[in-house]
């Protein structure tokens, strides 16, 4: 295998055989990161409604998994939008709480989508935390492979680990505005094309951040199993659009979830200036002032 077929960090990515081997490695904790979207018809204020998926999780998870509830353990509550991140500080106090740190190996799933548990990772990844995973294919591969589950309700004992803030991964509108302007930059829109053409208005104002390109993330997923493609297709994807590592690149989707999907792959493939528009199309499309484009 040449390093062309290999990630930049191989451990970043760990398959459900693997990890089934180590269930009972006192230095591994897997959390179960499922969040639902319910898309709603209250247009613009409310493209959807948030669910946490702990009630699945307690009926079924991958042996001696936690569970991390995005939307009120890792956001912003008093946001005028959903899962927003809060300040770092704060941020990086709930993580510890739920037992994430030093020196412990952070395994991340879902059952709907790796998008939530790449949020998770970014949100770690931004605090300084890099001890952390994504289950590829999520609980669906766990599944799918018969391998064995429990019903949910593990606690773990509160971690610590010191903050290192990369504050510039998160972006706002004001840098996106510059973007646009910037030869140098390139903004991503990981959602798909329908949206991203102005066919829908789910998010208020249809269309997309003018100058962005299309890569929905889940093209960067094999539809059949649900796992991350392989390294040289998804090279390939983002070379496409002469998207290259010397490039800023900026994220975005409706929240800030799907675009960690992106950013976590163009993390793998060596990228350093990536970052994410948290609100995204959820703040974008709302505010008449910002430009957009159709079509």
């Amino acid at each position: 295998m040449t390093n062309a077929d290999q990630w930049r960090y191989p451990d970043a990515i760990v398959e459900c055989e693997w990890l089934f081997k180590h269930l009972e490695d006192k230095n591994i904790r897997v959390f179960d990161c499922t969040t639902y979207l319910h898309y709603t018809d209250d247009h613009p204020s409310k493209p959807y409604d948030v669910e946490s998926g702990v009630a699945d999780y307690k009926n079924d998870c991958i042996p001696g998994a936690g569970f991390i509830d995005i939307q009120n353990n890792l956001s912003d509550n008093e946001s005028n939008y959903s899962l927003t991140v809060p300040n770092f500080q704060s941020l990086g106090e709930s993580f510890k709480q739920l037992g994430i740190g030093d020196p412990f190996h952070i395994i991340l799933y879902a059952r709907n989508g790796m998008q939530w548990a790449t949020r998770v990772w970014y949100m770690l990844y931004v605090l300084g935390y890099e001890n952390v995973s994504i289950l590829d294919g999520g609980l669906p591969e766990w599944h799918r492979l018969n391998l064995p589950t429990e019903p949910g309700g593990t606690y773990f004992s509160s971690a610590e680990f010191k903050l290192t803030i990369k504050a510039s991964y998160f972006v706002d509108k004001d840098s996106i505005l510059t973007a646009i302007e910037n030869k140098n930059s390139l903004i991503i829109n990981a959602l798909t094309e329908d949206i991203y053409l102005g066919q829908s208005r789910r998010y208020g104002r249809p269309g997309r951040i003018p100058t962005s390109i299309n890569i929905p993330f889940h093209t960067l997923v094999d539809e059949n199993t649900g796992k991350f493609k392989q390294v040289r297709e998804v090279k390939n994807i983002f070379a496409s659009y002469d998207i290259t590592p010397d490039r800023k690149v900026i994220n975005y989707c409706g929240g800030g979830i799907a675009a960690t999907l992106d950013a976590f792959l163009l993390h793998q493939l060596g990228f350093n200036a990536i970052s994410v528009y948290d609100n995204s199309m959820s703040e974008w499309a709302m505010d008449k002032r910002l430009p957009i484009e159709t079509g």
